[in-house]
């Protein structure tokens, strides 16, 4: 006799469906910290950037730059596990995860070689990108929902857990599969801002062998001392959960200073605003 009134969910998500094959016993290595950076500096820079060139630059657009030139100057953290062996990555890929336009879904951005590209050429390639899989136009993504629609619930745990073995520890490519390349790169910055939160801890997904997951919060106006005297100011969190197998303090002290001294000091870390908007990327 059933003592718990139930029944299934019948509408569920792929990246639902995705979640529940992902974890199993909680033999946990993450670590999680937070780092509260000024956002002044940055909110006069997005600003001015927006009034000079016609580009809307978020704090996650900053916050992706920042991530990239904090795993080139770390590039120990650039890095995955192996046979229980550290690789390094030889390119720098940082997945960014939006809300849907809907606010009910999720939307992954895999952005290559983000330490190279300049702030405004990133935004523009976010934006394209994200359009691309909220409109259904990225055939990848579209790919990849469809089969994980069909493979059944009692199967998932396996499924993604022989995916992450084929595409990492084999290293082999799952184009054959129609599902993208390395999707979700040495880090995931999630933007749980956009969503009204300014702290979430995120959870490590272990079959994307990512190491790292940054969580940028909400911009909120606060009491900070100045010079002795106290005044109003905007702060963000940033929100980090870590792979201990292979980061430590070090890395994550690497990290978080990248992060604070580009955030906070946002004309010397991305140049000054550029006077004319480049070409929409598609």
């Amino acid at each position: 006799m059933a003592h718990l009134e139930l029944k299934p969910k019948r509408d569920v998500s792929s990246f639902r469906k995705l979640a529940i094959g992902s974890w199993a016993t909680a033999y946990d290595p993450t670590v999680y910290g937070t780092l509260t950076v000024r956002m002044d500096a940055a909110l006069d820079y997005l600003d001015a950037f927006h009034q000079r060139t016609g580009v809307r630059l978020t704090a996650t657009h900053l916050v992706l730059k920042a991530v990239g030139e904090a795993l080139r100057r770390c590039p120990d953290a650039n890095a995955l596990l192996r046979y229980q062996r550290i690789y390094l990555r030889q390119r720098i890929t940082v997945c960014a995860v939006l809300p849907g336009a809907d606010r009910q879904g999720l939307t992954p951005v895999r952005i290559e070689d983000v330490d190279q590209k300049p702030v405004r050429e990133l935004a523009l390639e976010v934006e394209a990108s994200a359009a691309k899989v909220r409109e259904g136009r990225d055939p990848r993504v579209e790919q990849g929902r469809r089969l994980m629609e069909r493979v059944p619930n009692l199967l998932l745990h396996r499924f993604t857990g022989l995916v992450s073995f084929l595409t990492y520890t084999l290293n082999v490519d799952p184009s054959w599969l129609g599902l993208p390349k390395d999707p979700f790169g040495a880090a995931v910055v999630v933007d749980v801002g956009a969503l009204g939160l300014d702290t979430a801890y995120l959870p490590l997904a272990p079959f994307t062998r990512v190491p790292i997951f940054l969580a940028p919060g909400a911009v909120r106006q606060v009491a900070v001392v100045e010079e002795g005297r106290v005044v109003p100011g905007h702060v963000m969190n940033i929100n980090a959960s870590f792979d201990h197998r292979f980061l430590d303090g070090y890395h994550a002290g690497v990290i978080a200073s990248t992060l604070r001294e580009m955030l906070e000091h946002p004309v010397e870390a991305f140049g000054p605003p550029p006077d004319a908007p480049l070409p929409t990327v598609t």
